[in-house]
C-alpha cells in the first residue's frame, strides 16, 4: 500500500484534526501580526510615567490585546465628525526613521471605527493619538484629556 493510498483511506477524523491544525496555524499568525510592535529604544527617554501609560492602553473590543507599540502611534491632534464616525487628522512631523515606523504624511483622513476609540483611560500627552497596523486602526485616543 502506498503513502497515497493510505491518505485516501485515512479516517474522516484525521481529516478533522488537520482541518483544526490548519485554523490554529491560522490564527497564531493572526495573533502574531497583531503583536508586531516594536520598541526600538526610542522610547528610552520617555517620561516613566507617560511609558507605564502608554504600555497599559489596550484594544478596546479586545482587551486581552495591546494598542500596539510606539512604533505604530502617530499623533491626531485634529479630527472631523462625519455622522456618527471620527476621522483622525495625522498631526505628526516626527521623523519616522528613528521611530521605526511607516510614514503617513500629515493631513491623511483615516476613519476611526467607534469600537476602537479609547475613552477609558484619559490621556496624559496632550496630543491625540492614533496607532495602526497596517491598514487597521488598532486604537483611537482623541486629544486632550490631559
Amino acid at each position: 500500500m502506498t503513502l497515497i493510498d493510505r491518505f485516501r483511506q485515512a479516517p474522516p477524523m484525521f481529516w478533522r484534526s488537520c482541518a483544526l491544525a490548519g485554523c490554529l496555524f491560522v490564527a497564531l499568525a493572526w495573533l502574531m501580526a497583531l503583536a508586531s510592535a516594536r520598541d526600538l529604544g526610542q522610547w528610552e527617554n520617555q517620561d516613566p510615567k507617560i511609558r507605564k501609560w502608554f504600555n497599559s492602553l489596550v484594544i478596546p473590543d479586545m482587551p486581552a490585546f495591546s494598542c500596539c507599540g510606539k512604533s505604530d502611534a502617530y499623533w491626531s491632534d485634529m479630527f472631523e465628525v462625519k455622522g456618527d464616525q471620527y476621522v483622525a487628522v495625522i498631526t505628526d512631523a516626527r521623523d519616522d526613521g528613528p521611530l521605526g515606523r511607516a510614514h503617513i504624511p500629515n493631513g491623511t483622513r483615516i476613519p476611526v471605527p467607534n469600537h476602537r476609540i479609547k475613552w477609558d483611560q484619559g490621556n496624559p500627552t496632550g496630543h491625540g493619538w492614533i496607532f495602526i497596523g497596517g491598514d487597521e486602526v488598532f486604537c483611537y485616543l482623541p486629544p486632550g484629556g490631559v
